[in-house]
């Protein structure tokens, strides 16, 4: 067959290419193949340093890369060397952690997120989780399909949510929605954030330890950087007192996890909901026999409908990007 050269016909453009750091579903991933050049490194079974050196040394070199939200994938000052032709970089979460903002802007390369497309449905996961430990949800059905209930009758007690104060670490999108939910049922609400907000009427405490010894609850919604890294320390902890229960769906680093595994098994506090874990995905033994503890996979970000939007929003990002317009869900440097 002739090629399209010999036979005067105008040669097929290449499409745009980006580098993919992440596994997806297959729709997810067909549909960026429709649009994109995707060199896939979890597909390639090559090491981080060979996939990086083939891809830079390509005719047309990659101009993007996808990256999976506080995945293994750091992108760094290495990173970018390795493949100096990148002038963007898109997160699937919303947490930019793994990604040197700094050095990205030094290098102008832009930088864009998930934006809001998991905040509802994490605020979800947080309601969700926190109603489990107080009403002990997870355990009293344990203690159902054990065959217990017969021989010891009811479950011990649990605890209302309606009246509790809780302290919300990171009042952004996750943080605010956090807030509207638990009013409607009755919950005082305080924060702690970088800034106070003059557009909402919960009190603002400029510390977390004075948040957490107001609080009869911590929701951990912050992003993690280095003054939000163990943010939640022994102090804090300390702070909540016996009582308090801590839920964290915001990065598992922002809580010292080895002093609230001490706390919980002295129980210095009550109870605690955690989606996200500092070693992912090892998680401390000790938490597994503890009844008040509820716990999840870093899932909950994840709905079908979440998936959806995502995608959406990842190609939105990336065909602004190949196309010079301003990009959806952009991430300015700290």
């Amino acid at each position: 067959m002739a090629s399209s050269a010999a036979s005067g016909e105008e040669p097929v453009p290449l499409l745009p290419a980006l580098l993919l750091f992440r596994r997806l579903d297959a729709d997810f991933a067909a549909a960026l193949r429709q649009r994109f050049r995707v060199l896939d490194f979890f597909a390639s079974g090559e090491p981080l340093p060979a996939f990086l050196a083939g891809a830079a040394a390509l005719p047309d070199p990659p101009r993007a890369a996808v990256v999976m939200g506080g995945g293994a994938v750091r992108v760094d000052a290495a990173l970018l060397d390795a493949v100096p032709s990148l002038g963007f970089v898109f997160s699937t979460g919303a947490g930019v952690d793994h990604i040197d903002l700094r050095e990205c802007a030094r290098r102008s390369v832009a930088v864009a997120n998930s934006g809001t497309v998991y905040s509802a449905d994490v605020a979800d996961h947080a309601v969700g989780m926190l109603i489990d430990v107080l009403r002990r949800v997870s355990a009293a059905e344990r203690f159902v399909r054990s065959g217990l209930w017969p021989a010891q009758g009811d479950y011990p007690l649990g605890t209302k949510l309606g009246g509790k104060r809780v302290g919300i670490i990171g009042l952004g999108n996750i943080g605010s929605l956090n807030s509207k939910r638990l009013e409607a049922f009755g919950c005082i609400i305080h924060y702690n954030s970088r800034r106070s907000r003059d557009s909402v009427p919960y009190k603002y405490f400029f510390n977390v330890h004075d948040l957490a010894s107001e609080s009869d609850v911590l929701v951990v919604a912050c992003a993690l950087n280095k003054d939000t890294r163990h943010i939640v320390n022994k102090d804090v902890l300390e702070a909540l007192g016996k009582d308090g229960i801590i839920i964290n769906i915001g990065r598992g680093a922002n809580i010292d996890e080895a002093e609230l595994v001490r706390a919980l098994k002295e129980g210095r506090i009550a109870g605690a909901g955690l989606d996200v874990f500092e070693n992912e995905p090892k998680v401390p033994a000790e938490l597994f026999s503890m009844d008040n503890v509820v716990m999840t996979s870093h899932v909950a970000v994840f709905t079908s409908e979440s998936r959806s939007d995502l995608r959406d929003t990842t190609i939105g990002n990336l065909e602004a990007f190949f196309s010079g317009k301003p990009l959806l869900t952009q991430v300015l440097p700290w």
